[in-house]
């Protein structure tokens, strides 16, 4: 009987001539909240004659609910059927599914809690700044007991700076919580970056919460939250997930204003490609690796690690942990052939496993290029809980740009 009724309907959407292409419908603004021009009921469209045609409700089931583009081409929603949008709170933003859907986007704020996919965080004021509040929570539900994880994308990200000697998120905090021992926290500038975040095996709502301080900061986000499937999921342990040949990975609050953040330990991964066997990391620019060592040494570069295996912690092992402490801010890059590659002269040298110091290049030379084929591809950062007072322009942080290189 549904299935009759729903051919009866299709009949008479088509003889009605309401089935039209699919039409740019102008310029749309993000801001608005819905496009009227795809509200799906047809009141009064005219006929060839010039009488009225009857109204059609167009609630035909969309075939499948995926991922599309809204028609600015700016953000992405879901493809839904037009009033299924507006009952979820969503807006519609352009046409899809040859016209019988609408991409629905969703745009959450304060005190609100997401319970669809591909929804948009943004400031109360957004695309304004906003200084007047002192929090902000959302909470996230997953929308499927599949969902392993949760991925941010920090379109814009802008809240006030750590301390500017010890890297601790002090005035403005943002943190994500899920489950035992699961926390995000971060401030600063992050646009452009991203974060994973496990909830397999959590039942219970993820909360991300922000502390604001009551001085005149104006702080501005915009932010995605996209549940994956465990099918889909990244790497476990991996707090960022880069795809490409070609990349750049930055600590977060990198920033020409900014300071590496404290408390910070996780693993940047890259996938590797197909038909790559190996990777290469290089700064930035001459600037884009600064990570003060523990002391006041004039260690400048990384540190090498002497252990070689079998040593049983004798005395090179110990040389090694003594060398280590020296970076206890430190970032680690895996290599395997124990070569660092010079793009100018002085040719091959001794590869390092620990960096930290003013470059990442031995002796300043640089520019440099560390090539490894250790697999998988990641790069360890580990900034201690609290740490010690330096200035902000020796912990600028890090900034690399990667590149896979094919086999043999």
């Amino acid at each position: 009987m549904r299935c009759l009724v729903l051919f009866c309907l299709f009949v008479l959407y088509f003889r009605t001539g309401l089935c039209k292409p699919l039409l740019g419908g102008g310029s749309h603004d993000i801001w608005s909240e819905v496009d009227e021009s795809d509200n799906g009921l047809v009141e009064g469209a005219l006929a060839g004659n010039g009488s009225r045609l009857p109204r059609v409700l167009n609630f035909f089931p969309v075939p499948v609910e995926e991922e599309c583009l809204s028609k600015d081409g700016r953000r992405r929603g879901i493809c839904m059927n037009t009033y299924e949008c507006r009952i979820q709170g969503g807006s519609s933003h352009g046409k899809c599914a040859m016209g019988f859907g609408v991409c629905c986007v969703f745009t959450l704020t304060c005190n609100q809690e997401v319970i669809n996919n591909i929804t948009y965080f943004v400031n109360p004021d957004f695309p304004d700044l906003t200084s007047s509040i002192t929090s902000c929570n959302l909470t996230v539900k997953k929308i499927d007991e599949e969902i392993a994880q949760l991925r941010l994308d920090f379109i814009h990200f802008n809240l006030g700076q750590p301390n500017r000697k010890t890297g601790v998120c002090e005035e403005d905090v943002f943190t994500m919580s899920g489950g035992e021992n699961r926390m995000l926290k971060l401030c600063g500038f992050n646009s452009g970056q991203h974060a994973y975040f496990d909830v397999e095996g959590i039942t219970g709502p993820i909360e991300i919460t922000m502390l604001l301080n009551r001085k005149a900061v104006s702080r501005l986000w915009e932010l995605t939250v996209t549940q994956i499937p465990f099918s889909q999921r990244a790497p476990m342990g991996c707090l960022q997930y880069h795809q490409g040949m070609k990349g750049t990975i930055q600590t977060m609050n990198f920033a020409d204003n900014g300071r590496h953040l404290a408390d910070q330990d996780y693993t940047i991964c890259i996938r590797e490609e197909e038909g790559m066997c190996s990777i290469a990391y290089e700064p930035c620019h001459e600037d884009s690796f600064k990570i003060a060592p523990n002391n006041n040494s004039t260690l400048t570069n990384a540190v090498v690690i002497d252990e070689v295996e079998g040593s049983g912690g004798g005395v090179e092992g110990v040389q090694a942990r003594d060398m280590q402490q020296e970076c206890v801010d430190r970032v680690i890059l895996p290599c395997d052939n124990e070569d660092l590659i010079m793009v100018g002269e002085g040719g091959p040298s001794t590869c390092s496993l620990v960096h930290c110091g003013e470059s990442l290049c031995p002796e300043n030379e640089s520019p440099c290029r560390i090539e490894s084929s250790s697999t998988p591809f990641t790069v360890g950062i580990h900034f201690e809980e609290n740490s010690r007072e330096s200035p902000a322009d020796d912990n600028l942080g890090m900034c690399l740009i990667y590149e896979q290189l094919p086999c043999n």
